[in-house]
């Protein structure tokens, strides 16, 4: 065996472990399980916005909202009922991803995207953007927070239809909400208790067209780190003014055309 081959078994031996350990709140992993999965989402969706009866008709992972002119966007989830609403889920491990402002603007970018020209404001369809973070970021030890506006006059809602709801991640207890934030805290999926969650983890955990669907993704992550690795060392490069093109792409490992193109965007 030649060292190219110790090397991917040694990465996928580390895939492998990897994968053992991840669970339902590593965003990575959620967007996989939840890919196209209405069961999954329709049974997350009903206990976090308290809608037994709701019904989920389409889910879309890692959906990229684009804004020409400033900051675009990338949503985890998102997901349309059957009654038209649009919700983005969220998973957020740190506490500054799931930040007040973070949470306007996807709803913002969510509300400029789903009117087309010449249709009237009030087809807007009502929005909720929900975060599921790994800690409790308000802090008060409540399971669901809701933010809706509100008329400060009368403390009346203002009734827009967007919303917000953060749903803390370490919230336990016996009710629904409590019991799904412990089962996506689970790396074993015999430890959960909604069984259409359980099932899903262990497809990508246990099967062997799961695991191989899982392994894709972590090499596509390593190659896209690596990707990024090398374009931010031929930026500093660039930025270093001294060194020929040819040498940027040799000791970058980009194509020279590729380091062009960098240099062209960076003076644009």
């Amino acid at each position: 065996m030649d060292l190219a081959e110790t090397g991917m078994d040694r990465a996928h031996q580390e895939d492998l472990q990897r994968l053992r350990g991840f669970r339902l709140m590593d965003d990575d992993f959620l967007t996989k399980c939840f890919e196209g999965d209405l069961a999954c989402m329709e049974l997350v969706l009903r206990i976090v916005m308290e809608m037994p009866d709701l019904r989920v008709h389409e889910v879309h992972t890692q959906v990229f909202v684009e804004n020409l002119l400033n900051r675009s966007v990338r949503l985890d989830i998102l997901a349309t009922d059957s009654d038209g609403r649009k919700i983005n889920v969220e998973i957020q491990r740190a506490d500054r991803g799931a930040g007040r402002k973070r949470a306007r603007y996807n709803s913002s970018m969510m509300d400029a995207n789903l009117l087309r020209k010449g249709e009237n404001f009030d087809e807007l369809p009502e929005t909720w953007v929900i975060f599921i973070t790994e800690h409790d970021v308000m802090e008060l030890g409540l399971p669901l927070y809701h933010i809706d506006r509100v008329i400060a006059e009368t403390g009346g809602l203002f009734d827009d239809g967007t919303h917000i709801l953060y749903v803390n991640g370490e919230y336990r207890d016996d009710s629904p909400v409590g019991k799904l934030m412990h089962d996506f805290s689970c790396t074993n999926p015999g430890d959960m208790y909604y069984g259409v969650l359980a099932d899903r983890v262990r497809f990508f955990k246990e099967s062997k067209e799961g695991v191989a669907i899982m392994c894709r993704v972590m090499e596509d992550m390593r190659n896209k780190t690596m990707k990024e690795a090398m374009r931010a060392t031929a930026l500093r490069m660039l930025s270093a003014g001294k060194y020929a093109y040819d040498e940027i792409a040799e000791i970058s490992g980009l194509p020279l055309e590729e380091v062009l193109t960098l240099r062209e965007n960076k003076t644009a």
